[in-house]
């Protein structure tokens, strides 16, 4: 089999004065200080406090008077590594916001007893930026790496997408068991915002009464001299106080009960809301156009904390189980 080529790492593993070369799987050298190394790895501690063999009695590789020791990472997941082990001041901690990153990092970690930056890796799969994109892939890695936390806080993102999901390349990092944990965790947080749908009580004791949101209501009537020809629902599932509120509303609230069937997400209703308020401006009624961006986002918001409220109680059982 043929070697890599052997490269040189760049700043700062590329000293005059390190006093160790570690060799990536793809062949880049990184020249790098023990002490540093050490500091940060009890592995390489222990590793460099083993006692040398007398010059020409070792089979060591050399290279320019310093031991050349092979890892089995590539050199992408090494830079990412050394560069936590480093000072700041040499070099700053690298921004971990692909999961793939992630993945060899914390395996590196894990590997070399890098506890510190374990934590950082950690922090990294908790971060929104990168769970609003991969849930389900956050959820796999932290699973696999037995970090409770992050594997709650990945389950509960996850409930923004479909009960049954796309196929993975990350689902081989969890079992069977793991898998179907979250699927039950999702079905039960589905079932659990069911009774929002079917009583509007929480709506009407924050409202008080109609007057409380009285662009609800506009329907075909007047509403400060200004006439809504919107018309008015007739799904008497969604009738507040009685009454048939407001067309959109209604269409809103139908299409947010086909949607929690599968994503039971405070994010779920709020994004619907989003897509309601464009719908409405574009129609320019003379109402509703002026008044359902304040309206939709004060009751999108309410309904999202009843849904979380809703399903906290399901994540306190996900905290506790075994399964995860």
């Amino acid at each position: 089999m043929e070697l890599p080529t052997q490269t040189c790492a760049s700043a700062p593993f590329d000293h005059a004065k390190a006093d160790v070369i570690l060799r990536s799987a793809d062949g880049v050298e990184f020249r790098v200080f023990k002490l540093f190394l050490s500091l940060a790895s009890p592995f390489f501690e222990t590793l460099f406090g083993l006692p040398q063999a007398p010059d020409g009695t070792s089979d060591q590789e050399m290279k320019d008077g310093l031991a050349v020791i092979a890892v089995s990472e590539d050199s992408k997941t090494l830079d990412l590594f050394l560069r936590f082990c480093y000072p700041s001041t040499l070099a700053e901690d690298p921004s971990l916001d692909n999961l793939t990153e992630i993945l060899s990092v914390l395996a590196a970690a894990k590997k070399y007893s890098l506890d510190l930056i374990e934590k950082k890796v950690c922090q990294a799969l908790a971060n929104p930026k990168v769970l609003e994109i991969d849930p389900l892939r956050s959820f796999a890695i932290a699973r696999n790496a037995r970090l409770k936390h992050e594997t709650v806080t990945a389950a509960r993102y996850n409930l923004r997408q479909p009960l049954i999901p796309a196929l993975f390349a990350e689902i081989n990092l969890i079992t069977a068991s793991d898998f179907l944990a979250l699927l039950t965790y999702h079905k039960k947080c589905i079932i659990s915002v069911q009774d929002l749908m079917k009583n509007l009580k929480w709506m009407t004791d924050h409202y008080v009464n109609t007057n409380g949101c009285g662009w609800l209501l506009s329907g075909t009537t007047y509403y400060n001299g200004n006439y809504c020809g919107c018309g008015q629902g007739t799904d008497r599932r969604f009738f507040p106080w009685g009454n048939a509120p407001v067309v959109w509303w209604t269409t809103y609230m139908q299409e947010v009960y086909e949607l929690l069937q599968d994503s039971p997400s405070g994010d779920t209703v709020r994004t619907a809301a989003d897509r309601t308020i464009l719908k409405v401006r574009s129609a320019n009624c003379s109402v509703c156009s002026g008044l359902v961006k304040e309206g939709m986002s004060e009751f999108s918001n309410l309904l999202a904390l009843k849904i979380e409220e809703a399903v906290a109680p399901v994540c306190t059982l996900l905290y506790n189980t075994d399964k995860l």
